[in-house]
């Protein structure tokens, strides 16, 4: 059985489903099993892509476009259901995903560029949709807040989901486009419990940080959704109604909840976690998983992926909803935003052509 490592999701590096190779680690003989090894670095290069909106026309959620400044996430969520996309990068969606990142410097730039094309109509754009824009690396790199500069300037509505406290950073930008109608922010409440949060999403901010964010922005203005995601049967969905209460007193107007999904090599990955950190009772949260997925593991096909099924699917959204009800919170996955404020704004030397 491999090691679990310090501050990391997971223990190790498969090989993603596109290679034709597969290498097994074997033990050599030297019985070095339990010498330390150096801490795992993370690394950073640039994404070069020529272009940023990624557009979708999913019938599960409730965008059309989106941006992600990272590819890869420090936060090392071992559920994350973006660790696949490192497959196409010829990398593993295991440590690779959280230690192998990748920057967009030119988002802002290539947004702007977007944003002015005549055939450009505005729609909100969605951040944090695969990786979050608030992970660590945007403390150096800014992507985020860069591209949040280019939105405020055209008055562009957008949504944000996050588990970063970062966010806070850039209330100078967010508190007026909320005042504008132009924003709603997602906060990621996984579990209350510290010890569970660290096991789960290593580098994410802790419960109580996540909390106080919430408050920063609800007192700054920001419409913010708590996001009760993913729901783990067995793990922490005896949480929801804590969360639901706890997010509700950091002035949380709105929630939903999804139910983990574990595509492609994801399954695999939070299987082993399972046997690691929680092993009494990994055969039982795989056996309700099963349950609330037709008896697969995940379920990809579109209006089923993001929902539950069966009895102990139809159980935790009415316990959901009931405390929905009793705290006052709204449940919508639609956040409706003004796309009639949208102007691009003059270019350098604009007035000078006028004269």
């Amino acid at each position: 059985m491999s090691h679990s490592i310090p501050h990391r999701g997971v223990s190790g590096n498969p090989d993603g489903r596109f290679e034709t190779h597969r290498r097994q680690a074997e033990d050599d003989g030297w019985d070095l099993a339990d010498d330390p090894l150096p801490p795992l670095a993370t690394t950073v290069q640039v994404d070069a892509s020529r272009s940023i909106l990624t557009r979708n026309q999913s019938p599960d959620i409730p965008f059309d476009r989106s941006i992600n400044p990272y590819r890869g996430c420090e936060h090392g969520c071992v559920y994350c259901f973006a660790r696949p996309g490192h497959s196409y990068l010829g990398l593993s969606p295991g440590l690779d995903f959280e230690t192998r990142l990748f920057a967009k410097p030119d988002a802002a730039k290539l947004l702007e560029r977007e944003l002015r094309k005549k055939s450009y109509v505005p729609a909100p754009i969605a951040f944090g949709t695969n990786t979050d824009p608030y992970q660590p690396i945007e403390n150096k790199w800014r992507v985020m807040r860069q591209c949040l500069e280019v939105l405020r300037d055209f008055n562009h509505p957008l949504t944000i989901v996050t588990k970063g406290h970062l966010i806070v950073r850039d209330l100078d930008i967010l508190a007026p486009m909320a005042a504008k109608g132009l924003l709603h922010v997602g906060v990621s409440l996984t579990s209350l419990d510290r010890d569970l949060c660290r096991l789960l999403e290593p580098r994410a901010a802790v419960p109580a940080a996540r909390l106080a964010a919430m408050r920063k922005l609800t007192r700054a203005g920001v419409p913010v959704t708590a996001m009760v995601a993913p729901v783990i049967p067995g793990l922490n969905d005896h949480e929801i109604e804590a969360i639901l209460t706890e997010a509700t007193r950091a002035g949380a107007g709105s929630a939903i909840h999804i139910l983990l999904r574990l595509p492609y090599e994801v399954g695999d990955l939070f299987s082993q976690w399972l046997s690691q950190h929680y092993p009494d009772r990994a055969g039982h949260v795989l056996s309700l998983l099963r349950q609330n997925r037709d008896g697969r593991l995940n379920d990809a096909r579109f209006g089923n992926r993001m929902t539950a099924s069966g009895p102990h699917g139809a159980m935790l959204s009415q316990r959901f909803n009931l405390a929905c009800r009793k705290l006052g919170l709204t449940h919508e996955r639609g956040w409706r935003l003004d796309c009639t404020q949208f102007r691009p704004p003059p270019k350098a030397g604009d007035q000078l052509a006028l004269l």
